[in-house]
């Protein structure tokens, strides 16, 4: 087998925590610090932050380096993406996702409910990285699933910006019910249409913060009003 280098395993690490969400919007990557952590080098870290860079996840700053920040016009247009891809990948995930999975989903699910009681928002986001991340990896079509992937910043951005707010509160995680029953079921018609209605769902919930925030990108997009 051809031997990792510093480089790839540093990038694979890095992806992976930001796909788990253990990465914030306010968390600062620096080099030095990750390659102390890690035991190696400076430049195997800086080569794999550039990668992550040049990959949409990360962007450089005068501190180091931190998760993309996205305008609401770069989001939208993710929405877009997502309407047309993500319905195909949860039919699939319906299709092939084993017993295993399902009680993991099953059992963040519970986690991501008792925080409409509870209101603890950090709580939230990490059940629902981890909700998202488990029907994700269980997509068969591996290029369809990392091509999704690719925008989970982008996702994690809108969850940071809407979930605080009630109803956008209530309605990821009875989106969250629906698609677990679904994927219980093997119904990939279900998990199709459900998966459609969620995203639709999220995105006039981000539309709406956006006008409360007096923000004018939303007129930019009239036809998702």
């Amino acid at each position: 087998m051809p031997r990792i280098s510093h480089r790839q395993r540093i990038h694979d690490l890095i992806r992976s925590r930001i796909l788990r969400g253990e990465i914030g919007p306010d968390d600062k990557l620096v080099d030095t610090a990750l390659a102390e952590e890690l035991g190696v080098s400076r430049m195997p870290v800086r080569e794999a932050m550039m990668q992550l860079v040049s990959e949409g996840y990360l962007e450089g700053t005068s501190r180091g380096f931190a998760l993309a920040r996205l305008g609401p016009e770069r989001v939208l247009e993710v929405f877009l993406l997502r309407r047309l891809l993500e319905p195909r990948a949860a039919a699939g995930a319906a299709q092939t996702m084993g017993a295993a999975a399902i009680s993991d989903l099953r059992d963040v699910f519970e986690t991501s409910a008792r925080t409409l009681q509870s209101g603890d928002f950090e709580v939230f986001y990490r059940a629902s990285e981890q909700f998202r991340n488990i029907w994700l990896m269980a997509v068969p079509n591996s290029e369809l699933r990392a091509t999704i992937q690719r925008y989970s910043v982008q996702v994690q951005s809108v969850r940071l910006a809407t979930m605080r707010d009630p109803d956008a509160h209530r309605t990821i995680v009875a989106g969250q019910r629906d698609l677990m029953s679904s994927f219980a079921e093997r119904d990939a018609l279900a998990a199709a249409d459900r998966i459609l209605r969620f995203v639709i769902e999220a995105e006039a919930s981000y539309l709406r913060i956006l006008r409360t925030r007096g923000h004018d990108s939303a007129s930019c997009y009239p036809d998702m009003a």
